[in-house]
């Protein structure tokens, strides 16, 4: 199929059956495009199928209905193609740090001589700052570098699409945040297509070109993608002070606290502060809000 973006998702619909012949519509009719190179962010409450969607362009999961297409062909199951990286590392605990990546680099490359493949996955351990610990086991590693080494396996594949379902989700505040610049870092060198599953709004801004909006579910879609207007290269500390900052924020604040629910049908209940993540501290609009988003199909 010919198209212009190297990611088009028409029209995907996913559900569950249920008893007594029901089933569950998790999301429907989800449409967006993602241009090659892209760093797209995606939030939205749990249960709205952000996971889902992220297993269906890997290939891992078939949509009930509706196509995902990746570089003009269907994806139809795993491939090297695309790398993930879930929540969890995901580690051989039998390997060290870097036979753990060189075995993924050995099924992406199986040309290759040893030495190259060693070469290669060490130089992207370098990257995530753990060439001190390439001899190591992942029993010997604390949670933020067994998730470096993750990160450090799927770069090093060098797939067109890289697909990240909540990377940072497990780690304290200060390895997340080390962890994010060391992500910009790698980024800013590959230029690989991203597409992330985060609930951090502040981690959204940082990392994404865009961010796409998911309605509640069930019965979700994609309401919003909203353009991160601040250049790059961009550095958290330094972030705060775009007079954009603030105005994103809030509109994306906004949407999880009320309109996410509006916009998916569902009256019933009120979205409050409380179901947002704990870290994530709710500012009132301090500028008149702008229209930094365009709705998408």
């Amino acid at each position: 199929m010919k198209t212009d973006k190297f990611v088009l998702v028409e029209n995907l619909s996913k559900c569950f059956p249920q008893p007594k012949n029901q089933e569950l519509v998790v999301f429907d009719k989800v449409s967006f495009g993602i241009q090659k190179g892209e760093f797209i962010c995606c939030i939205g409450h749990s249960g709205c199928g952000k996971s889902t969607i992220m297993n269906v362009l890997a290939g891992l999961e078939k949509p009930s209905s509706g196509a995902a297409i990746l570089d003009g062909r269907e994806i139809a199951g795993p491939g090297l193609e695309k790398a993930v990286v879930f929540q969890n590392h995901s580690l051989l605990p039998w390997k060290t740090v870097l036979k753990n990546v060189m075995f993924a680099v050995g099924a992406r490359h199986p040309d290759w001589s040893r030495g190259q493949i060693r070469e290669h996955s060490q130089k992207y351990l370098d990257l995530v700052g753990l060439s001190h610990a390439s001899d190591q086991k992942p029993h010997q590693l604390s949670g933020g570098m067994k998730q470096r080494v993750g990160i450090a396996r799927a770069f090093a594949l060098e797939s067109p699409l890289l697909l990240m379902d909540e990377p940072f989700g497990a780690l304290d505040a200060l390895t997340r945040g080390t962890i994010q610049e060391e992500l910009l870092k790698i980024w800013g060198q590959t230029k690989q297509t991203v597409f992330m599953i985060t609930h951090d709004v502040d981690e959204a801004i940082l990392l994404s070109d865009r961010i796409f909006l998911m309605t509640n579910g069930p019965r979700a879609r994609v309401a919003e993608a909203v353009e991160v207007s601040i250049p790059r290269p961009r550095k958290r500390a330094e972030i705060v002070h775009h007079p954009d900052y603030y105005t994103i924020r809030n509109h994306l604040v906004d949407f999880l606290v009320s309109r996410s629910k509006e916009l998916s049908g569902s009256r019933a209940g009120e979205v409050t502060v409380e179901d947002l993540p704990s870290d994530t501290p709710v500012f009132p609009p301090n500028v008149d809000p702008v229209k930094l988003a365009r709705k998408v199909s």
